[in-house]
């Protein structure tokens, strides 16, 4: 397979990242509210004499929290795609940071999408018996207009490497 140069012409370079689902701020922001709720739910339990479910309402709060930490997490990945004459290259930073990267040639890459577009669709870049799902993140629109991209930008870097 060959190298991906960076000297040679670039048809697409698109960069897929997750939608953020809320800022740090708003984060606070969200947990403070649930925990104050959940404060005045535990003051009120206990002055009925119900101290056990203040632990529950302790619970509640983990919950929330480790829900938000999650999303944040999987918000950390990045998909960048980049296609030239010769390659169609794919480098991935998972939620835990470990890098990986595909490289297709551009002369038998394909991109396949289900279509009408559901969100049981996935983007794959298939080459020979290869085949690489890209984008799980992304809404079905969003997947749709990037597999129109990257068919436009292949059929450009075919005609490069192919004039007719």
């Amino acid at each position: 397979m060959s190298d991906f140069n960076p000297e040679s012409p670039v048809y697409l370079d698109a960069e897929l990242t997750p939608n953020q689902s809320l800022s740090r701020s708003a984060f606070y922001v969200v947990m403070a509210i649930v925990v104050g709720i959940n404060v005045m739910s535990a003051i009120s339990f206990l002055a009925v004499g119900a101290f056990p479910i203040v632990g529950f309402l302790g619970l509640d709060i983990l919950a929330v929290w480790l829900a938000f930490k999650m999303c944040f997490r999987q918000q950390k990945q990045k998909t960048r795609v980049r296609i030239t004459a010769d390659v169609l290259r794919v480098d991935h930073v998972n939620p835990k940071g470990e890098r990986s990267n595909v490289q297709l040639p551009t002369a038998f890459a394909r991109i396949e999408l289900d279509e009408p577009v559901k969100p049981t669709s996935w983007l794959t870049l298939a080459s020979r018996r290869e085949a690489y799902v890209i984008g799980r993140f992304l809404t079905p629109d969003e997947r749709l207009d990037l597999a129109k991209a990257m068919r436009s930008a292949l059929v450009r870097a075919r005609a490069e490497r192919h004039p007719v």
